[in-house]
């Protein structure tokens, strides 16, 4: 089953031309969508999928409304959240705490594409959307963060 399809389910449109019906996971990623291995989003979605979970990709959703975060429905098992490659603050601002310009990891490099303390802001639209699910965070953001924040 691993890399059975081309690509990973971006959208509901994805699940319906593959005739599932429910996600296991919903993947949030502050990256954009980049389907190679050096890409944690693409890695762990990859593996799920070898493993017979079905899975739903959040590239960079819009992080001001819940409704984006309702892209693939309320997940079976649960909603994975990462907020990319770089922590979002070390993404979004330079040593001297000025905005940048552009992002690496976004799509075109247009930056703020990403918020400020994405993990918070994702798992906040996530709990508003569905209320009492699942949410595990990873990444170098969480692990960063555990302490102060968690």
């Amino acid at each position: 089953m691993f890399m059975e399809n081309k690509f990973l389910a971006i959208c509901k449109e994805d699940l319906e031309k593959r005739g599932i019906k429910e996600v296991d996971f919903v993947f949030v990623s502050g990256d954009a969508y980049v389907d190679h291995a050096s890409f944690a989003a693409a890695l762990l979605c990859r593996l799920l999928e070898a493993n017979g979970y079905t899975v739903g990709l959040l590239a960079q959703p819009d992080f001001t409304s819940a409704e984006s975060f309702k892209e693939f429905g309320r997940p079976r098992l649960a909603f994975l959240v990462s907020a990319g490659a770089m922590d979002s603050m070390v993404s979004n601002y330079t040593a001297n705490n000025k905005p940048r310009s552009e992002d690496a990891y976004s799509h075109g490099g247009i930056a703020g594409r990403r918020p400020d303390r994405a993990i918070i802001k994702y798992t906040a639209k996530i709990r508003e959307a569905y209320k009492g699910v699942a949410v595990l965070i990873g990444g170098i953001e969480a692990s960063l963060r555990r302490f102060s924040h968690y």
